[in-house]
């Protein structure tokens, strides 16, 4: 019987998944496992390794190539490769990511079958860069040991378990049609696990998560109208799988992303729809007076009105100015 599915998950990533996968590879545990990598329809090479590593350890690796690249930032891929998981367990794993401890499964299986109540647990990583930035760790020294629901959602965006830190239990999954939409699949993923169970955490650094600086950021991504409208959809979403529970702070969250909308490239010549939107802002957050003068100011007066304001609000100073 297996016991869990080690889901890899890759596109483009022919310089990394040989690591990822022996990573994977050089577990030790007192249970079989398998390897799944889910492959979006490379064009780097990236298959010839992953059909390598299915031919040198055949029934272990298997390789799940699929015929075009699936969409949807890789999620497609996630879904039509977990639907092939036979483990109890899945430990997801980006493909180019990977773990450091060969005891990583058998710690975090161990955790799992001693909580049977809990969805789910992670442990610590480290982020390296690849521009040469200091490496962090994920989590801080005071990480929370058991993770519910409302320690997920908040006025801000929340993200603490890297995808190469979690373990969760196979089928409890399910796939909502928002989350079908979400340009994100680890914040929604773990919202839906935490509606099965507590989330556990292991105080261990056992993975590394890659990341490139000089990459698409979430810096650029918060000027883009698409990125900003997908995290909307994506956190009305959650309200709704959540009874709106949480109703408030999810409202103040999506408000933070209607005003960094205000700013995104596209609304920058488009005065009407950046208008109206800074008037739902307004609502949504319950602005105070202050800052509904500022946004009116920036954004919703037309430019003329401020100029003529301007203008008239100076014009006795020009007249005593000029009478001098």
């Amino acid at each position: 019987m297996i016991k869990v599915s080690v889901v890899i998950l890759t596109f483009n990533q022919a310089a990394f998944i040989a690591k990822t996968i022996e990573s994977a590879l050089n577990q030790t545990t007192n249970f079989d496992y398998e390897i799944l990598v889910g492959d979006d329809f490379s064009t780097d090479g990236a298959r010839d390794i992953i059909l390598d590593y299915q031919n040198r350890y055949p029934g272990k690796v298997k390789a799940v190539l699929h015929s075009k690249n699936l969409g949807q930032n890789g999620l497609f891929n996630t879904i039509e490769t977990l639907k092939l998981a036979q483990g109890q367990y899945i430990a997801p794993l980006d493909g180019d990511d990977y773990w450091t401890n060969p005891l990583k499964l058998q710690k975090q299986v161990d955790f799992m079958d001693s909580h049977p109540d809990y969805s789910a647990c992670f442990h610590n990583a480290l982020i390296t860069y690849e521009d040469g930035s200091p490496s962090v760790e994920v989590n801080h020294p005071d990480q929370k040991m058991k993770i519910e629901m409302e320690d997920l959602i908040g006025e801000d965006e929340i993200w603490f378990m890297a995808t190469s830190a979690v373990m969760f239990k196979n089928h409890v999954m399910h796939y909502p049609e928002w989350f079908l939409k979400s340009t994100s699949g680890d914040i929604p993923r773990y919202v839906i696990l935490a509606k099965h169970g507590p989330i556990g955490y292991i105080p261990e650094l056992m993975s590394v998560y890659r990341k490139n600086k000089g990459g698409a950021s979430f810096k650029d991504h918060y000027r883009d109208e698409r990125f900003l409208q997908n995290r909307i959809m994506m956190y009305e979403g959650i309200n709704e799988e959540t009874n709106h529970q949480f109703d408030k702070s999810l409202r103040l969250n999506i408000a933070r992303y209607y005003r960094m909308m205000l700013d995104a490239r596209q609304l920058s010549k488009s005065y009407f729809k950046r208008a109206a939107l800074a008037a739902n802002y307004l609502v949504m957050k319950k602005a105070d007076l202050r800052e509904c003068k500022e946004i009116t100011r920036a954004y919703i007066l037309p430019k003329w009105v401020m100029d003529a304001y301007s203008f008239v609000a100076l014009l006795p100073y020009k007249i005593r100015q000029s009478s001098h």
